[in-house]
């Protein structure tokens, strides 16, 4: 199957000429890509939500994050959300960020899905900016990065929802990202990559 916009041989192309612009973002090191992967592909994601979600999904009611639904268990995901999963998971995918983020320690897969799968925030939902967690509770492997590709169809600035990037001493938003469909955002996990949705969703 196909997932990607591009061709596979154009990948570390591509890796290369973003690097710089990667490592040099502010607040701290992190890129936007639209349009990476087929609509095709994400559409086919896209009919999980929102049913499966509710019937076997876990909401989080803290006061950091309220009316988020996650599931990341593999056994509970369609066969194409599993299937675009293993292609994030992949050599060649894990090869193109490696390249992206001049990251120098071989980068691994989480086949646990710790922190992944299928998020969403509901109507009047929110996450308050946070650092998350940069060690694996299992495998005891450092989380390097955090890659975000976003589902929403139509979506309009005034419904809220935009990623927020703050600076390390988390005083000030340095940058928002509005959740368009099909656009990805990778950053890089550390302990002051400070981020979050705090405005709550309206639509």
């Amino acid at each position: 199957m196909d997932f990607l916009n591009i061709k596979k041989n154009e990948l570390k192309q591509i890796a290369l000429s973003k690097k710089k612009e990667y490592i040099n973002a502010v607040p701290f090191p992190h890129i936007v890509l639209d349009n990476f992967f087929k609509d095709s592909i994400l559409d086919l994601v896209l009919k999980e939500f929102p049913n499966n979600l509710d019937e076997v999904g876990y909401q989080f009611k803290t006061k950091v994050e309220q009316k988020k639904y996650t599931l990341n268990k593999s056994s509970l995901l369609s066969d194409d959300t599993n299937n675009f999963i293993n292609f994030l998971n992949s050599q060649i995918f894990l090869e193109f960020v490696q390249e992206l983020t001049s990251i120098k320690e071989k980068l691994q897969a989480d086949p646990y899905l710790e922190g992944g799968g299928l998020h969403e925030l509901r109507n009047d939902g929110f996450l308050n900016i946070h650092a998350d967690f940069n060690k694996h509770p299992s495998l005891n492997l450092d989380r390097r990065l955090n890659i975000l590709i976003y589902l929403n169809k139509n979506w309009q600035e005034e419904f809220g929802g935009n990623l927020e990037l703050w600076d390390k001493n988390m005083t000030a938003c340095k940058k928002k990202i509005i959740p368009i469909f099909n656009r990805m955002v990778i950053f890089s996990t550390t302990d002051f990559s400070y981020h979050g949705n705090p405005d709550k969703i309206k639509c």
